[in-house]
């Protein structure tokens, strides 16, 4: 009897996200999330809201944030810890790239 072995593959992607000014500003509603989850990230310090609005760098970190959730079924502060941790990573490999240009 021969077993078939079951192979699983994981793709990472580097998304390099659009610049943007610092007075870019996201409406919270437009993102889809739940008020009481994005209270809780406020109240975590992942994330800092003004007046119902979150600032563009922040959107994009809530929406990988809650894609690792959706995709993933990853719990909130797993989430909130790979983000950071990704963050990092990327600071890390652009500061590596930047050495390597001298």
């Amino acid at each position: 009897m021969r077993v078939l072995e079951k192979k699983y593959y994981i793709q990472i992607y580097r998304h390099t996200l659009p610049t943007a000014e610092d007075s870019e500003w996201v409406d919270l509603e437009s993102l889809g999330i739940h008020p009481d989850i994005v209270q809780q990230l406020v109240e975590w310090g992942i994330v800092e809201t003004r007046g119902g609005y979150v600032h563009f760098r922040q959107a994009v970190r809530l929406q990988k944030l809650m894609r690792l959730r959706r995709k993933l079924g990853v719990n909130l502060p797993g989430a909130a810890i790979i983000v950071d941790l990704l963050e990092r990573i990327e600071k890390l490999q652009d500061e590596i790239d930047r050495l390597k240009k001298r």
